[in-house]
């Protein structure tokens, strides 16, 4: 009996679509009045009006689970003796810093200081700058080494005599040496752009470039590392 209603069904379905346009006559006919759109009231009478999907809107940021962490404020600059070491730290903008009553037994630690020129007097065991830039740095004796880590344009004038000088992941760097100087050991790693100065006879300086590349070979027995000389 299923079947016998499908195919009724699907039969009287062929019957209206056979009528061609005549399938239209039983259609009601909508006057001017019945028509939302010439007769707003009909509007909020009617159903819930059926709307496509929301516009995409980006994402809200998310809120700080710990709105109190900020910036951590800015440290303090320093120049001061802490035992046997001096410390300079944090100084910017900074001209005219100088550490004159210095001991053989002391050392001096000169971090993130920028924009700045610090001059030493007198003899000192060693001296580091470390993260430093735009630093200019004069200095008369020191016994020991002066290490220059992590920074970047740097000028170290040397007034009297160092040993060691020792340059390491460092941009930039200027090395003045004075004629007491000149057997002093320079000692590079990881860093670029560095020059030394050599003074004449007139009181001038002379610039060379320290070397950056170098090539290596095996020549049987070993490798052997040159200096790989650049043009210009």
């Amino acid at each position: 009996s299923s079947g016998a209603d499908d195919s009724a069904s699907r039969s009287a379905l062929f019957a209206q679509i056979n009528r061609g346009e005549g399938i239209t006559s039983g259609l009601r006919h909508v006057s001017d009045d019945m028509k939302t759109h010439k007769n707003p009231a009909l509007k909020s009478q009617g159903g819930p009006v059926r709307s496509g999907p929301k516009p995409f809107t980006a994402p809200k940021p998310a809120c700080n689970a710990n709105p109190s962490q900020k910036t951590s404020p800015k440290a303090p600059a320093l120049l001061e003796l802490e035992g046997k070491k001096w410390r300079v730290e944090n100084q910017e903008n900074a001209p005219n810093l100088v550490i004159s009553d210095t001991e053989l037994k002391q050392v001096a630690y000169v971090f993130k200081c920028t924009n700045s020129t610090l001059q030493i007097k007198g003899k000192i065991n060693s001296i580091t700058l470390d993260n430093c830039k735009k630093l200019g740095l004069v200095f008369d004796d020191v016994v020991g080494i002066v290490e220059i880590i992590n920074s970047r344009d740097v000028k170290v004038q040397v007034m009297g005599k160092v040993p060691t000088i020792s340059i390491n992941k460092t941009d930039g760097c200027h090395v003045y040496l004075s004629k007491n100087s000149l057997d002093c050991e320079i000692v590079s790693a990881k860093s670029s752009e560095m020059n030394v100065l050599v003074p004449t006879e007139g009181g001038d300086f002379t610039e060379f470039p320290v070397p950056e590349q170098f090539k290596t070979v095996w020549n049987g027995q070993k490798l052997v590392t040159t200096v790989t000389e650049i043009a210009g």
